[in-house]
This record gives structure tokens, sequence and C-alpha cells, in this order.
């Protein structure tokens, strides 16, 4: 396991070989960053990652500085991922940077149309934030929709104006 620091705070990493198992999204410090990926990961030594990783770590840092980076050639740690959850997960990381899809048409996409909610859910329990990209599934609406990581939607809103997404008028952080 590994942390490195990106425009927008420390990410981690975790991985099995020369396979991606987990990211963590941007937090304030190093130290959360792993502490998110410890519990998943409770005998990982803190170590520099291999060089297959290392690739991964340097376009995570690339795509949130600004750069147009798809990470759908990293190879991922399946062992841990349900069947439906893999295809949407493999369905998402088609989606270029700067663009959407909203959940629906995600679930089609993934040949699970009308499973929009259960498409949600999954992503929701994304353990390859940034390499599977779900931010940029948003709600049917083109509005930003949930977002189950630390910094919630605005977290989300974050990720998606540094790609140059076109989202619909913002909704209210809180309610």
């Amino acid at each position: 396991m590994s942390a490195f620091e990106t425009r927008l705070g420390s990410c981690a990493i975790a991985w099995r070989g020369p396979l991606v198992a987990a990211t963590a999204l941007p937090r304030a410090d190093a130290e959360l960053a792993v502490a998110g990926l410890r519990r998943r990961f409770a005998d990982a030594p803190l170590a520099a990652p291999p060089a297959a990783v290392s690739t991964v770590v340097d376009d995570i840092v690339a795509l949130l500085s600004g750069e147009p980076r798809r990470l759908d050639e990293a190879d991922l740690d399946w062992s841990r991922v349900g069947a439906f959850e893999r295809r949407i997960y493999e369905a998402a990381r088609l989606i270029e940077p700067g663009a959407t899809l909203t959940y629906g048409e995600l679930a089609a996409f993934a040949g699970a149309p009308g499973r929009a909610r259960e498409v949600g859910a999954a992503l929701g329990r994304n353990p390859f934030p940034l390499v599977v990209p779900c931010h940029r599934v948003v709600a049917a609406d083109g509005r930003i929709g949930g977002f189950s990581a630390a910094g919630g939607r605005e977290t989300k809103r974050r990720l998606l104006e540094i790609e140059g997404a076109a989202i619909a008028a913002q909704q209210p952080l809180f309610r």
C-alpha cells in the first residue's frame, strides 16, 4: 500500500502483485487516505508500488491535474468483486474523461437495463475510484447525483470540473 500526492490531496493505492486491489480518493493528508484502505488491507505494509501500479499512480496524478487520462488499461484485482459489480465497473471504465452517463444509461450499456438503482449501489461500493470513474455517472436529469466518498457531491463536482465535464444546473449540496 502506498499514499501519493495529487492536486486535490493525498490518495492511496493498494495492490496484489501487479494488480490494483483498491484506490482511495483524495483526502486532506496521507494518513487519512491510507486509513480508508487499511480497513480492507490490514496486513499490507506501506511500500513503493511495483512498476505497473506506479504507472496507474502517475495516471491518477495526471488526471487530477487536468490531463485527460483514461485508466481502463490498468489491471485490477477482481477477486473481491461480484459478477454484477464487475460488469458495471468494466462498463464505467469506458466513459471518457470529461464525459458523463446517467445511472440508467450505464445500466443499459452494461446489459442491465432498468437497474439504475442497483448500478448506483454498485458504484457506491466501488473499490477502485478514479480507475473505475464512478464520478462520471450522474442523475437522470444530468445533475451530479449522489456520491458516497469523502467530501460527497462536492468531491464529485471537483472531479468533474477538473475533467471539463458539462453538468446540469447544480443541485444544492445540502437539503
